[in-house]
């Protein structure tokens, strides 16, 4: 029997696919995850009903996943706007370590009033990781560097050398690698305006999740740069032609992405750790990858997607405890859900095809048992 596979290119995106397939992709990374809680005589119905209602079912839970959701919507986002522009920025991780570098130097170092001195925090590592986030998007267009290898070799510059600064000239007393601790006021309060108080753990940079949404969504859809960004995705060379300059809007991309995932840097700092040390973010840089992708239909998708891995990263610990199954669950969710989601992007470039077809039976002379 032979088997013929053929792929042929979709001249269009079926509707159930292009909307079903962030649905599908959980929904497989879910059941195939099942099978070692199986294994382990766990039921994975369980498991997930606490992983996913157990964390919703009061106030520090939700805390958490709120807390957590916010950096990778951040990142998310700037993986999200160079997306859009047809390109990848995979050094988000990078773009983090140093808006949280900048953060804590100012922190540590500079005299103003709580909320000035968080602004300027805010302000500064946001912008000095969106120029260090535009050295790809500069290399891409001006002399066609794969962004991909440029953004992620930044990635490991920016951490290595946060390895040699909290060894050296931000190393703080007792001779462990990470800062002195941020002043009270460097810190992100966790009293809100009008009420107070919600949880000691939720500090209110959380507020950046519908700030930052609303702001992508109206430069995205709402302004003249964002229409050239989303027609440079589209269709690099009309967009050329009607006169956008690629070399723009690539570096205008990556500015914004770098500024968002600082962004993310200066909120865990501040808000959460209240010091600088060398693995504060558990991979948010390239988790956002995933999120990305699964809400690449918008900022609104961006958000949902966060907040599932927020909500998959806060129930995690919840569940090791409860089942002993290891921490790596929530790790082997998310790579099967990129990997998923990278099968599902295939599909929705090409249709597959299988025949299969019996070999034919050799004919016979009559009389005889030889083929002809």
């Amino acid at each position: 029997m032979n088997v013929s596979v053929d792929l042929t290119s979709r001249e269009s995106i079926p509707s159930w696919l292009a909307y079903g397939a962030p649905i599908f992709t959980i929904v497989a990374a879910l059941v195939v995850t099942s099978i070692p809680l199986l294994w382990e005589d766990l039921s994975p119905l369980d498991v997930y009903t606490e992983l996913f209602v157990g964390t919703l079912s009061d106030v520090a839970g939700i805390s958490d996943v709120l807390r957590i959701a916010l950096p990778l919507f951040l990142a998310g986002l700037a993986v999200y706007i160079p997306l859009k522009a047809g390109i990848w920025n995979i050094g988000a991780e990078g773009q983090i370590f140093v808006g949280a570098t900048v953060c804590a130097y100012i922190g540590l170092n500079v005299q103003l009033p709580s909320y000035a001195l968080i602004l300027l925090m805010m302000v500064a590592g946001g912008f000095v990781a969106g120029l260090y986030g535009a050295i790809p998007g500069y290399l891409r267009a001006k002399h066609d560097v794969n962004e991909i290898i440029s953004s992620l070799m930044l990635t490991f510059a920016a951490t290595t050398f946060l390895g040699y600064l909290l060894r050296g000239p931000m190393q703080g007393s007792g001779g462990q690698t990470a800062t002195e601790s941020l002043p009270d006021r460097a810190e992100l309060p966790t009293q809100f305006p009008l009420v107070g108080e919600i949880h000691p753990r939720l500090h209110v940079g959380v507020v950046l999740l519908g700030i930052a949404v609303a702001v992508t969504y109206i430069l995205m859809t709402k302004t003249r740069l964002g229409y050239e960004i989303t027609f440079i995705g589209a269709n690099p060379e009309a967009a050329i032609q009607a006169g956008i300059s690629k070399y723009r809007i690539y570096i205008i991309s990556f500015f914004f992405g770098g500024f968002l995932a600082g962004l993310a840097g200066v909120a865990e700092i501040s808000g959460v750790y209240g010091r600088l040390f060398e693995d504060f973010s558990p991979g948010y840089g390239f988790t956002a990858i995933a999120v990305a992708l699964l809400g690449r239909n918008g900022p609104f998708r961006v958000l949902l997607a966060a907040l599932f891995f927020g909500l998959l990263r806060a129930g995690g610990t919840t569940v090791s405890v409860s089942f002993q199954v290891p921490s790596a669950l929530v790790d082997i969710i998310v790579a099967l859900v990129i990997l998923f989601l990278l099968a599902a992007e295939f599909l929705k470039q090409y249709r597959i095809s299988v025949d299969l077809e019996r070999e034919s039976e050799p004919e016979t002379s009559p009389g005889t048992e030889e083929p002809v």
